[in-house]
């Protein structure tokens, strides 16, 4: 008998960019033309509703990527764009389509820190994060967003990012995961702009909930998703340990710990690896596990408390 709690993800995913695919009576999707080693086959943006439509995370900022949205949706328009998180490759589309459609920006807050950034940190923010994202309308938790023939929840995600939102579809029991969680790859936590503590929280959080599939912010869905709740939530506590161990045997630090437990990953993947150990450690630490030495970020220096 397999464990119930096992985590697997499903890689086979061929949905080609740039042709919108119909996935539920109310829900199609368009995959961006922007595939790499954190976007996997691109990022999933998502049309809700018939006629007059919602779009969630319209992505990157790529013309070609709007152009073939509003190509696929001739005919129809949209009246709400609805936004889960403010990475690069999720939020600055949605600008691009306002002003093609001229509908409202809503859904997710302007980026904000998990904890005051170090100053080798700063360029990695200004990198990965669309600092310049300001929606019409923020969504709380809970919050509603109406449309002709579907209503959309907005469900409160930290952890990713901190303004990170998901959004349910009662209509047909199903919720919009971004990246918060997604069937090909574990998400990951950068600190400053994300937090270990938060998103395992979040997990928590949607354990408590009755959706029965998931669409991701990349990749296809997630079929079973209580189980692969229960599976994300298992395999952060096993790299917890694991970090932990590595501390005992004398390890300081988030790089050396990462060269080990992920030996043979490929080296583009090193980075994200290294960051997501580090948030880890200052979860460890805000927990009273860990020590800390030094200020915050990838200089700081670890040890597991006595």
């Amino acid at each position: 008998m397999s464990d119930d709690s096992s985590l697997r993800f499903n890689l086979a995913f061929a949905d080609p960019a740039g042709r919108l695919t119909r996935l539920s009576p109310l829900v199609r999707r368009l995959v961006a033309p922007n595939p790499g080693p954190m976007t996997f086959t691109g990022t999933c943006t998502y049309v809700i509703g018939h006629g007059k439509v919602a779009v969630i995370d319209p992505g990157p900022a790529l013309p070609d990527h709007i152009d073939a949205l509003l190509r696929g949706l001739d005919g129809e328009r949209v009246t709400q764009i609805l936004v889960t998180h403010t990475h690069r490759d999720h939020s600055p589309g949605a600008r691009l389509l306002q002003e093609a459609t001229d509908a409202p920006i809503i859904g997710c807050a302007p980026h904000w820190n998990a904890r005051a950034p170090s100053p080798d940190e700063e360029a990695n923010l200004q990198s990965g994060n669309d600092l310049d994202h300001r929606p019409d309308r923020v969504m709380a938790d809970g919050e509603i967003a109406q449309g002709q023939d579907f209503t959309l929840e907005a469900v409160a995600t930290p952890g990713h990012t901190m303004n990170h939102l998901a959004f349910a579809l009662p209509e047909e029991n199903t919720l919009f995961s971004g990246d918060h969680v997604m069937a090909w790859s574990t998400s990951v936590i950068v600190p400053p702009s994300g937090s270990m503590g938060a998103y395992l929280e979040s997990l928590e959080k949607l354990r408590g909930r009755a959706e029965t599939i998931y669409w991701p912010g990349h990749g296809g869905p997630v079929d079973d998703p209580q189980r692969f709740l229960r599976g994300l939530l298992q395999h952060r506590r096993q790299r917890e340990a694991a970090i932990l161990a590595r501390l005992r045997a004398g390890d300081d630090a988030a790089e050396t710990i990462t060269a080990v437990l992920y030996a043979g990953l490929d080296p583009r993947l090193l980075r994200a690896a290294s960051l997501s150990v580090l948030a880890h450690l200052e979860d460890l630490a805000e927990r009273g596990e860990v020590v800390v030495t030094g200020p915050p970020g990838r200089t700081a220096r670890f040890s597991a408390r006595d």
